[in-house]
């Protein structure tokens, strides 16, 4: 049997990381906080009502945390079009043929676990992220504006910054509070949805290929056939710096 020989590469630069945990802490903090807000728990005390303030300080976390998320997607637009070719925004839009094929093939053969006839690593083992994972994140992307525009538009009223007063209209636009809270609950659990997906995929892979999936978004660096070093394949070339350990 051939030993295939494999090259460390720095595949995920410093800003992707920190919006990788930063964002995910965030929306953690906002689903559970934000589950609080819409079914808040009845807590017995001896104390006045007006001396208990845990449900304000519920509130004053999801809304920091609501600004934590709106900082760093700024950060990862902007670094969408400064950033390497893993970070480009041109990895979210894989509509070519080619990429419909790869997301047909990756929802076979991770999805549903079929068995492949003829093994490809090409089709199965991608370098930076593969082409239902890149539509995943343009859904996710999506689905963080409109939790910024619901989420804001529904505090407009309470603020005393200017930021969230730019989303006063949205309620009126969305036919009023109630459409909004609405919309802005159920796109909550597609981020339910999504992370768990996620967080499955990166697992099975880590799994399947061994690479270095799970700690690459800590390290930045994943081990990538040598071969990949060497060729330019249409989705993938690896122009980055290459480091031997």
């Amino acid at each position: 049997m051939a030993i295939q020989e494999y090259k460390r590469a720095y595949i995920w630069q410093l800003p992707v990381r920190i919006f990788h945990w930063a964002n995910a802490l965030a929306i953690t903090v906002l689903i559970v906080t934000g589950l609080l807000i819409s079914h808040p728990p009845g807590i017995i005390s001896n104390g006045e009502a007006a001396t208990q303030f845990w449900f304000g300080y519920i509130r004053k976390i999801h809304f920091m945390s609501a600004y934590v998320m709106v900082a760093v997607l700024i950060m990862r637009v902007y670094w969408a079009f400064v950033g390497n070719k893993y970070s480009s925004w041109k990895v979210f839009v894989p509509f070519d043929k080619q990429g419909w094929s790869s997301i047909w093939h990756t929802l076979k053969h991770d999805i549903f676990l079929q068995n492949e006839k003829e093994y490809d690593y090409k089709k199965s083992i991608f370098v930076g992220h593969n082409d239902i994972a890149a539509v995943s994140y343009l859904v996710m992307f999506v689905m963080a504006f409109v939790m910024i525009f619901t989420g804001f538009g529904l505090y407009a009223d309470n603020a005393t910054w200017f930021f969230p007063k730019l989303f006063a209209w949205v309620p009126e636009f969305l036919g009023g509070d109630m459409n909004t809270r609405v919309i802005h609950h159920f796109t909550m659990w597609g981020f339910i949805l999504f992370s768990v997906v996620h967080v499955y995929l990166v697992f099975f892979h880590d799994w399947l290929e061994g690479r270095g999936e799970t700690s690459a978004m800590v390290s930045g660096y994943k081990f990538v056939r040598t071969e990949r070093t060497k060729t330019t394949p249409k989705k993938e070339p690896i122009k980055e710096p290459i480091n031997q350990d």
